[in-house]
């Protein structure tokens, strides 16, 4: 079987040369129908223990003891991935794809860890800020109650002080004496009352009557009641009549 002529730091060459050699028929094997699965069951693989790594450690979903166990059923299914993703890669080289695997799988470790470490600092640090900020603000708070504390004590043992509308009685302290003030309002409030109406003299008959309760028409004759005399009996009273 041949081997390959470029290192797996020559990626462009190398993945070209693959590409070839998968092509020719007068080769044995297909290094591509291995790369190509294995480099897809190790990139589903390493997202899948990223993934439980966050919900572990982070997130808080997951417990320590559920996350580490399934971080360990995972990683047999990275490895294999990346091994036959570099067995491919390497044509057939198997101390080859070994050592070209054990790069891979060291390289994605320390890139993970540093990733972690990084977050949980900046988490940390990001709390330990917000914490710090949150205090300040309650220290400022409590001294502006305080404050508004002393300002009402001062001004209520300095004496002196002013009405307030709609109070009944109004306190004022000064001089070691007690003053109470009554402040009353009048209320005034008009109500209409109805007028009854008054009688009028008929302008034929001269029978006196209501044209209100006789249908506006006098009773003794039966003519009809004037309009002016009707706006008379309906018209309010001026005062002193």
């Amino acid at each position: 079987m041949p081997q390959s002529q470029y290192r797996a730091r020559q990626v462009a060459a190398k993945t070209h040369e693959v590409v070839e050699y998968d092509h020719d028929d007068s080769l044995p094997g297909k290094p591509l129908h291995i790369l190509i699965p294995g480099g897809l069951i190790a990139l589903a693989a390493l997202g899948t223990i990223i993934l439980v790594a966050y919900l572990t450690w982070f997130d808080g979903r997951l417990n320590e003891g559920t996350g580490v166990g399934l971080i360990l059923l995972l990683a047999p299914f990275y490895i294999g991935g990346v091994f036959l993703f570099s067995y491919g890669y390497e044509l057939y080289n198997i101390p080859r794809a070994l050592r070209l695997t054990a790069i891979i799988v060291f390289l994605t470790v320390a890139a993970v860890v540093i990733v972690a470490v990084l977050f949980l600092v900046l988490g940390a640090g990001g709390k330990g800020l917000g914490s710090g900020g949150s205090s300040k603000k309650k220290s400022s708070g409590g001294g502006s109650k305080v404050q508004a504390k002393n300002v009402s004590a001062s001004t209520s043992s300095s004496g002196g002080g002013s009405g307030f509308p709609n109070l009944g009685n109004v306190v004022v302290l000064g001089g070691g004496r007690t003053h109470t003030r009554e402040v009353t309002r009048e209320v005034v409030k008009e109500v209409e009352v109805p007028v009854a109406p008054r009688s009028i003299d008929c302008p034929y008959c001269r029978r006196s009557y209501v044209p209100a309760e006789q249908n506006y028409a006098c009773p003794a004759c039966g003519a009809a009641t004037p309009v002016e005399l009707i706006e008379e009996s309906e018209a309010p009273k001026a005062r002193g009549e």
